[in-house]
């Protein structure tokens, strides 16, 4: 079977948070981590359109997906949902002692800049395990690359990504921060 490892287009990708699990054989995984802490465990995707965050902590399951619209997520118990375009960020408190904080942001750069900033990211690929360099669209020579960047903290999570569309000269940033705050009690 020829799986394609061509980006979609930039136009089609959403920003989703979900507050539930999402079954991974939904989506066409290229890299994987997990990170197992104390107090929560996560798992990082990198996929054909983007990437899927799962974070678990007393409780509480919260997915974040960058994908195509065209990719099939559940709707139950969506928190979030906007298309990637132009910036937006905002945090949400997930329930008493959880928050998710998030920023994304995409940015069409000249050719020259884009050429750059791909280059440099793919330079770090011997260096990390969360890249992924994808084949090209056959319009441009090079194709796309999805880079994350992890600080796991004792009770926060945060992912950096970067997603490349080289047909569209952009860049999709992300920044998402998956928290547990020590709850107030007052007497």
């Amino acid at each position: 079977m020829d799986i394609s490892t061509v980006r979609p287009k930039v136009a089609q990708l959403t920003f989703q948070l979900l507050g539930r699990s999402v079954h991974p054989e939904l989506f066409q995984i290229y890299k994987s981590n997990l990170i197992e802490r104390e107090h929560y465990r996560a798992r990082l995707h990198i996929t054909a359109d983007g990437h899927v965050i799962s974070w678990t902590a007393d409780g509480t399951t919260l997915t974040e997906v960058a994908a195509s619209m065209h990719q099939p997520v559940p709707l139950s118990r969506r928190l979030l949902a906007v298309p990637l375009r132009d910036a937006g960020s905002d945090t949400i408190e997930v329930r008493p002692g959880v928050t998710y904080r998030y920023s994304y942001q995409l940015e069409r750069v000249p050719s020259e800049m884009f050429w750059m900033i791909q280059t440099q990211l793919g330079d770090t690929a011997q260096d990390h395990e969360l890249i992924q360099v994808f084949d090209s669209s056959g319009r441009i020579a090079i194709g796309g690359l999805s880079f994350i960047h992890v600080d796991s903290r004792l009770k926060s999570l945060r992912v950096q990504a970067i997603h490349t569309f080289p047909d569209d000269l952009a860049l999709v940033k992300t920044e998402s921060t998956f928290s547990l705050q020590p709850s107030t009690k007052t007497v």
